[in-house]
């Protein structure tokens, strides 16, 4: 005879993780399992635009860096472009630039770095110019579901302003959270960025 509902007890539920690492970057975790592994590096040694790396981390309510994050991103090429057979712009495919990475956080500073290029100027369905941005996928212990968010570059301030989806955000202080500020040491281009997941400075994210 079939217990009724009242009597059943809930299956035990766990958020993501820590299990991401040994799954998606087992690298990270010093398992070789995966024929090819996708990691922190876009770019070839031939791909076009200029090279820059993204380094930055993910902060708790408590300011405490995540150090068993895993970021996503994806983005488009100097010309504009997403590699996906989706993408119907003018501009041309880079056979030697993956536009997807994957990359942990350092177990010790909960830093994350990727290798890429700074992507060329998109449109939106509706056609309209969308500032050079890259999109990221956030997975942790803690989160029950994947966040999404963008960067975009402060030294893109004309594209930022009028860029549509910066000009969603009702207001315009929130917006900074989304600013990845540039700097250069020696020959390398760095853009730094912070998400935080709570707390005053909460970055916004995205219903996808």
């Amino acid at each position: 005879m079939t217990q009724p509902l009242s009597y059943l007890k809930e299956t035990a539920s766990q958020t993501a993780g820590p299990y991401v690492h040994i799954g998606l970057i087992p690298q990270m975790a010093g398992f070789d399992i995966f024929q090819k592994s996708f990691g922190n590096v876009l770019a070839g040694p031939n791909t076009k635009g200029e090279r820059i790396t993204l380094k930055g981390c993910v902060l708790d309510g408590t300011g405490t860096p995540l150090r068993d994050v895993l970021l996503e991103i994806w983005q488009a090429n100097a010309a504009g472009r997403y590699n996906h057979p989706a993408d119907r712009s003018a501009g041309a495919i880079d056979e030697d630039f993956r536009g997807w990475g994957r990359a942990g956080s350092d177990f010790a500073s909960g830093l994350i770095t990727f290798e890429t290029i700074k992507p060329g100027t998109t449109k939106d369905k509706a056609g309209r110019p969308c500032a050079p941005h890259v999109n990221v996928f956030i997975v942790a212990r803690g989160i029950n579901i994947g966040l999404n968010t963008r960067l975009y570059f402060s030294d893109e301030q004309a594209a930022n302003a009028a860029d549509p989806v910066l000009n969603l955000i009702e207001q315009p202080s929130r917006r900074s959270t989304l600013i990845a500020k540039r700097s250069v040491h020696g020959d390398k281009t760095i853009y730094s960025f912070t998400i935080n997941l709570q707390g005053p400075q909460e970055t916004v994210f995205f219903d996808v």
